[in-house]
């Protein structure tokens, strides 16, 4: 049985709608204690709706109904105010910053039980999991590399692909920053179809890298660097097939 125990936070206002976005986040301070004082700090203007400590214990800090401030500016499926459309979920990490570690089984259990009863309220594709560095690359790196996204796919929440290698090694040289032409068009494009923010072209510029960097986070952790290498590139085309399977037209928008 999930235990959610309340912790009410001012800082909220109202939807336009119903949410179809789930949002995950590392809280990127040193302890709980402070991350939960901030995210209830009314001069602060930031908060979530869920904080999931790392002994599994769960706070809800803002209704799932009204809209919390997670999110901050970005954009995902070409949503631009997520935190209208989205539930956030923070996880209880110092984060890069302060000492990035493995997030502990019972924090992960917790996480999973919560995702699992959050959807069973609200209707979340599983294209529309994501976390706080998908919706900004430009600007975040969370929850990271060492979330386990293909643990949390496998028991249906999300997506995962793994590639195989002939498939990998059929892409070729990996492209990287100051690279132009057909393939960073075709790498641009799908990551701007998965949902990125990042906007069509033929130049692998800085705003590329770091939305590489972002999908490697996500779907790629061994390797985070912002090259497109082939193994990067083929889970792409592997997790765009997922997505667009999961689509009610086949077709992802």
């Amino acid at each position: 049985m999930l235990v959610v125990r309340d912790a009410p936070s001012p800082n909220f206002d109202h939807r336009r709608g119903p949410p179809d976005m789930l949002v995950l986040h590392y809280t990127g301070m040193q302890t709980a204690e402070a991350a939960v004082a901030r995210l209830c700090d009314p001069d602060a203007r930031v908060s979530a709706h869920y904080v999931v400590d790392e002994d599994g214990s769960i706070l809800r800090l803002v209704a799932e109904e009204r809209r919390a401030w997670h999110a901050g500016k970005g954009v995902w499926q070409g949503e631009t105010d997520c935190n209208t459309a989205s539930i956030g979920v923070e996880l209880v990490n110092p984060g890069h910053e302060f000492g990035y570690r493995d997030f502990p089984e019972a924090q992960i259990g917790a996480v999973i039980s919560l995702v699992s009863d959050i959807r069973s309220r609200w209707t979340i594709p599983d294209a529309r999991i994501i976390g706080h560095s998908d919706l900004a690359p430009d600007r975040k790196q969370d929850p990271g590399e060492r979330f386990p996204w293909k643990r949390l796919a496998s028991v249906g929440h999300g997506l995962w692909f793994e590639p195989a290698r002939e498939r990998i090694a059929a892409l070729g040289a990996p492209l990287a920053v100051g690279d132009e032409g057909l393939g960073v068009i075709v790498l641009r494009a799908g990551l701007h179809r998965l949902g990125y923010g990042l906007q069509p072209g033929g130049d692998y510029d800085e705003a590329t890298r770091l939305t590489v960097e972002a999908f490697q986070r996500h779907w790629r952790p061994g390797q985070v660097d912002g090259v497109a290498d082939g193994e990067t590139r083929a889970t792409l085309m592997g997790v765009l097939q997922l997505a667009a399977a999961e689509s009610p037209t086949g077709v992802l928008q």
